[in-house]
């Protein structure tokens, strides 16, 4: 609603198909035919406007194209694909991470039969599996995130990095709802706003079917 700079991937030559694709950037300001819609209701990611964008025949100068040539809308695209799905595996480890913390603090203060919920055993064979997967997803995170330093980030290899991460993310956060009882599923215990955020982080991006996918086209 308030982005006077908007980035459109627009069809520069529709007999083209994908290789007709170009990335251009429309200044929003007095724009002639572009219009706001309404921000769309989400179930999640409430501090995330999601708005509708309306272009009827609006007009950009030629200079507003990226790049040095129409019809590399795509593969700009493509090239910043294993970035992105990077950055949403640094999303999930970071609420994986920060999901159980606020567990295992939970669990260690609420009591149930006069003994804290940490207690029961199966409080802690929870834990200790989440804890132990949430590493080795830490593990695997920083091991991208070091490929991707040194250039040699593959696509595949971030398809991997989505698609497992943000399952993770959301069982973990399920199961650490779970731990929080009925108080889990209160709006003031941040484990539910994270329970309703998580959802969307296995579609966009790529759904993560799309993502095995692709690391099964490798094999």
């Amino acid at each position: 609603q308030l982005a006077n700079l908007v980035i459109v991937v627009a069809k520069t030559d529709p007999e083209k198909g994908a290789k007709g694709t170009s990335l251009i950037v429309v200044e929003t300001d007095g724009a002639e035919g572009f219009e706001r819609g309404r921000n769309l209701d989400k179930i999640g990611l409430k501090s995330n406007d999601t708005s509708e964008l309306f272009f009827n025949d609006v007009r950009v100068p030629t200079a507003n194209l990226l790049g040095a040539e129409e019809g590399q809308g795509f593969v700009q695209l493509m090239q910043q694909l294993p970035q992105e799905r990077l950055l949403i595996g640094a999303q999930a480890i970071a609420m994986i991470e920060r999901a159980l913390a606020l567990t295992v603090q939970y669990v260690k203060e609420r009591k149930a039969f006069g003994q804290p919920v940490l207690a029961f055993q199966n409080t802690q064979f929870k834990l200790a599996e989440l804890k132990t997967e949430a590493t080795i997803g830490r593990v695997f995170y920083n091991d991208c995130v070091a490929r991707h330093v040194a250039g040699g980030l593959d696509p595949v290899t971030a398809s991997m990095a989505k698609t497992w991460l943000t399952d993770l993310q959301c069982r973990l956060v399920d199961e650490c709802l779970q731990l929080h009882g009925g108080y889990g599923y209160m709006n003031e215990y941040p484990i539910a706003r994270m329970y309703r955020d998580a959802r969307v982080q296995r579609i966009y991006g790529g759904t993560n079917e799309i993502m095995k996918l692709l690391i099964a086209r490798s094999l």
